[in-house]
C-alpha cells in the first residue's frame, strides 16, 4: 500500500523546465516536491544557449554559477551557405550592449545537474530515480501523483497543482491526446562528438555555426564545448535522413561529404562518442493547462533546433508557469484558465521562432532581406537571441511577406 502525503505543487521531471518552475515557486514560499525518473548527471542534447536565457538565470540565482563554470562562452552565431560562403558573425552585443549578450555552450549533463542542485538550494524537495506511475485525477482535475521511489517504496502525493515537465514522454499530453505534430518540420538529426576539431580563434571560438549541405537537403550544427570537444550534428527531413539509408555512422559520413567546411574542421580531430539520433521532434500540445495541471518545457512542445531555442523555451515556460501557479495558489484558483494564462503570449513567441526556422528551410535569404530592410537588422537579431515575446517583431514577418509579393509581381 502506498503511503499518502501532501504538497502544494508536484513537479514531474527535473530538467531545465522542471527545475525552473520548482525554484521560482520555492522562492515564493511554495512547498514543491519534484520527481525525476533518471539519476543525474545524465546525457541530454540541446547544448547551445541563446542570450535571452540570461533573464531567467538572473531570477533563479544561476548567473554566478554560470559565470564561474567552465562552459565555453558564446558571443555570436554564424551561417555558412550551401556554396560554402561564410556570413558575417551575428554578434549579440552589437544588438544589445549588455552582459546578457554573452551566453554559453553547455554540456547538458553538467548544466542540468547544476540547475537541479540550485532548486534544492532554494528549498525544493527533489527526488532522483523516482518514477511517476500515474497522475491522479478527480474528474478532470489533477489532484496528485503516484510514484515509485528509488528504493522501491511507493507514495501517493496529493497536490493543488501538478506540473508535467517530463519532456517528450509527457504523461498528460498522451493521456488527453494533446500532441499536435508539425508536418512542415518533420525532421530528424544524427550527431556525435569530436575532440581536437578546429575552432575559430579568439571571441569566435565559442560561436555556434550553422552550415548548409551543398545539396541544401540538410544542415550541420557545430557547437564548441569545453574539454576541447565539439558537438557536430546533421538535421534533415525525416524520410531523407532515415529511410533507405545505411546505419547512423554511414549516413552521417555521407552528409559530411556534402558539407566540406564541417568535414575539414573535424578532420584534425577524433570522434570520441557514438552516433546519436532523434526523429520526428517538432510538436506542440493543443493546450498548456487544465484544472490542477500545467505543461512546461518539452512536455508542452518542442521546436526544431536550428536556432538553439530549446533551453530558452524550457526556462521561459517554467518561469511564466511558476508566476501563474503562485498567483493562483494565493487566490485559491487553480483552474485551467489561471494556470494557463501565459499560453497565448508564449505560443505567439514560439510561432515567431517557428516562422524564422521555416524561412531558413524554404531558402529565404536573410542577407538580401537586411539589404532591402536595413532598419530591421536589430529585430532579426532579436529573434536570433530569443527576444521573442514582443509585438514589434512582427514587422519582420510583414516585410518578408512584402518581399514575396514584390518577387511575384516582377516574375
Amino acid at each position: 500500500m502506498a503511503s499518502s502525503d501532501q504538497s502544494q505543487v508536484v513537479v514531474i521531471g527535473g530538467g531545465p523546465a522542471g527545475s525552473t518552475v520548482s525554484t521560482l515557486l520555492a522562492q515564493q514560499g511554495v512547498q514543491v516536491e519534484l520527481f525525476e525518473r533518471e539519476k543525474f548527471p545524465r546525457f541530454h542534447i540541446g547544448e547551445s544557449l541563446i542570450p535571452e536565457t540570461y533573464w531567467v538565470f538572473e531570477r533563479l540565482g544561476m548567473l554566478p554559477k554560470m559565470k564561474a563554470s567552465h562552459f565555453v562562452e558564446k558571443y555570436s552565431v554564424q551561417f555558412v551557405s550551401a556554396s560554402g560562403k561564410v556570413s558575417t558573425p551575428f554578434y549579440f552585443h552589437e544588438n544589445k550592449p549588455h552582459e546578457c549578450s554573452q551566453t554559453w555552450q553547455v554540456e547538458r549533463s553538467e548544466f542540468d545537474t547544476m540547475m537541479l542542485e540550485n532548486a534544492r538550494e532554494h528549498g525544493v524537495t527533489a527526488h532522483e530515480g523516482a518514477r511517476v506511475l500515474d497522475i491522479l485525477f478527480e474528474g478532470d482535475r489533477a489532484v496528485g501523483v503516484e510514484v515509485k521511489l528509488e528504493d522501491g517504496t511507493q507514495r501517493r502525493v496529493m497536490a493543488d497543482v501538478v506540473v508535467d515537465a517530463s519532456g517528450q514522454s509527457s504523461m498528460i499530453i498522451n493521456r488527453f491526446g494533446l500532441r499536435m505534430s508539425d508536418p512542415k518540420l518533420n525532421k530528424g538529426a544524427i550527431w556525435t562528438y569530436f575532440e581536437g576539431a578546429y575552432r575559430d580563434p579568439g571571441q569566435n571560438g565559442g560561436a555556434t555555426l550553422v552550415l548548409q549541405t551543398e545539396d541544401k537537403k540538410g544542415w550541420f550544427w557545430y557547437i564548441p564545448q569545453h574539454n576541447n570537444v565539439v558537438s557536430v550534428g546533421v538535421v534533415a527531413d525525416f524520410e531523407y535522413l532515415f529511410q533507405g539509408r545505411g546505419d547512423h555512422e554511414q549516413t552521417f559520413n555521407e552528409e559530411l561529404d556534402r558539407c566540406l567546411n564541417v568535414k575539414e574542421r573535424v578532420s584534425i580531430g577524433k570522434r570520441v562518442d557514438r552516433y546519436h539520433a532523434t526523429k520526428d521532434y517538432t510538436y506542440r500540445a493543443s493546450r498548456a493547462a487544465g484544472d490542477g495541471w500545467v505543461l512546461v518545457g518539452d512536455a508542452f512542445g518542442f521546436l526544431d533546433p536550428l536556432y538553439s531555442s530549446g533551453v530558452l523555451l524550457a526556462l521561459r515556460s517554467g518561469a511564466v508557469a511558476a508566476d501563474a501557479i503562485a498567483e493562483g495558489l494565493a487566490k485559491g484558483d487553480t483552474s485551467a484558465a489561471q494556470l494557463g494564462k501565459w499560453e497565448a503570449d508564449y505560443v505567439q513567441g514560439m510561432n515567431r521562432m517557428r516562422r524564422l526556422v521555416c524561412e531558413y528551410y524554404d531558402g529565404f535569404s536573410f542577407g538580401r532581406f537586411i539589404r532591402r530592410f536595413p532598419h530591421l537588422k536589430n529585430r532579426v537579431t532579436d529573434l536570433l537571441i530569443g527576444d521573442l515575446f514582443k509585438d514589434d517583431l512582427d514587422e519582420v514577418f510583414e516585410s518578408m511577406d512584402l518581399m514575396y509579393k514584390e518577387a511575384e509581381t516582377t516574375a
